[in-house]
């Protein structure tokens, strides 16, 4: 074990997209865990788009960081020292820790990690937050019927991927929004979406619609927002339903857009938008992960992890999401060196 804890402090509010500025490595002693708390080695930690919203001093789902905060967010580690009966030393857990070598983690809130059903990185994805926020947000408030049309932007991110083959699952016709061919091939070849929309090779994205999505749609998960989103509601069916998951298409603006006012074509078609936020199902979180392991189990989802190397190159990887570096889910190697 390390005599020191490397961990990225929140530094300095952004102004507009985050730099390297938000951000400064600092090097301390390893923690000690209290009663019912792990020491836990970090083996990998999770980038989130929701992260740029902790750093806004503003009121928010997120309770903001304050300046001087170690960085938080899920992990995958390794018990190292523990203070709880629950586990031992050597035993996987995953749950909310810190951009760190080491971290401590309350018994109590940590999930054991099997990897025998999937690879480590996949427990911060499709066996994490994103996937459980993709299967209640797609089933609880996208109602999916089969023979439905699903369209979903951001789709070839960590919760999109999810939302797309779950909705294949419940018989439905999909069609994905990303941001490169590479992408694109990925949600049809790999996925089984019906259909995918490279948004950066489009002009129209109201025709591109017509093409892949020509009965209309009746699921929209929005995980973007901005002039796709614009589009797809013109081309909302009767009684459609949108769950808005996130809006990274604004998450750096300092003021709120003003766009297209789309409200009015809710109005002929009584669609429903419902904002949605993973934390409400809190107590029904094992049935999703035990519904979406067997699913991974019998090779009826498939996952993606993105992997950035090292400890160091957590803030990199962070900002890459705004990039649209990532296929499926941006985590990070913590860097085992010296352990």
């Amino acid at each position: 074990m390390r005599d020191s804890n490397r961990e990225w402090v929140f530094a300095q509010r952004p102004d507009g997209e985050p730099d390297m500025d938000s951000f400064e490595l600092r090097a301390g002693d390893v923690p000690e865990p209290h009663h019912g708390e792990l020491l836990v080695r970090v083996r990998y930690l999770s980038v989130d788009p929701y992260m740029r919203g902790r750093m806004r001093d503003a009121e928010s789902y997120a309770e903001p960081w304050d300046v001087g905060d170690v960085m938080a967010g899920a992990v995958v580690g390794e018990v190292v020292e523990s203070e709880s009966d629950a586990y031992e030393a050597g035993d996987l857990v995953t749950g909310n820790g810190t951009w760190a070598d080491y971290s401590v983690l309350d018994a109590d809130s940590v999930a054991p990690v099997d990897p025998s059903v999937a690879d480590l990185p996949a427990y911060l994805g499709v066996l994490g937050m994103p996937g459980r926020t993709a299967y209640f947000g797609l089933l609880e408030v996208g109602e999916p019927k089969p023979g439905d049309t699903v369209v979903v932007s951001g789709a070839a991110g960590a919760v999109g991927s999810v939302v797309g083959q779950i909705a294949t699952l419940n018989g439905c016709r999909v069609v994905g929004f990303a941001g490169t061919d590479e992408k694109v091939e990925w949600l049809t070849e790999d996925l089984g979406f019906d259909a995918a929309i490279n948004y950066k090779q489009v002009d129209d994205y109201r025709a591109a619609l017509d093409d892949a999505a020509s009965d209309g749609v009746d699921v929209y998960f929005d995980n973007v927002g901005g002039p796709i989103t614009d589009a797809v509601f013109t081309r909302l069916n009767l009684d459609a339903r949108v769950a808005v998951c996130g809006q990274i298409a604004h998450y750096n603006d300092e003021g709120v857009p003003t766009g297209p006012r789309k409200l009015p074509q809710l109005i002929s078609v009584r669609a429903k938008v419902q904002g949605l936020l993973v934390g409400d199902y809190a107590s029904r979180f094992e049935e999703a992960s035990e519904r979406l392991g067997e699913w991974v189990a019998a090779g009826e989802i498939t996952h993606r992890e993105s992997v950035v190397d090292g400890l160091e190159n957590a803030p990199d990887a962070f900002l890459g999401l705004f990039a649209g570096d990532n296929i499926g889910k941006q985590v990070v190697a913590v860097s085992a060196d010296g352990l």
